[in-house]
């Protein structure tokens, strides 16, 4: 059990880094999206 318990804790080790990587992206193109649809508004 020993071996499982490594494997799983890098697993989640990698699942947690992906989520991080994949909430701050759409947080930026959300925001990006944001600017861009108030540039619009401007012109």
């Amino acid at each position: 059990m020993d071996g499982f318990n490594i494997i799983m804790v890098i697993a989640i080790i990698l699942f947690a880094r992906l989520g991080v990587r994949l909430i701050t992206g759409y947080i930026k193109i959300k925001k990006e999206h944001k600017n861009k649809s108030e540039d619009d508004k401007t012109i």
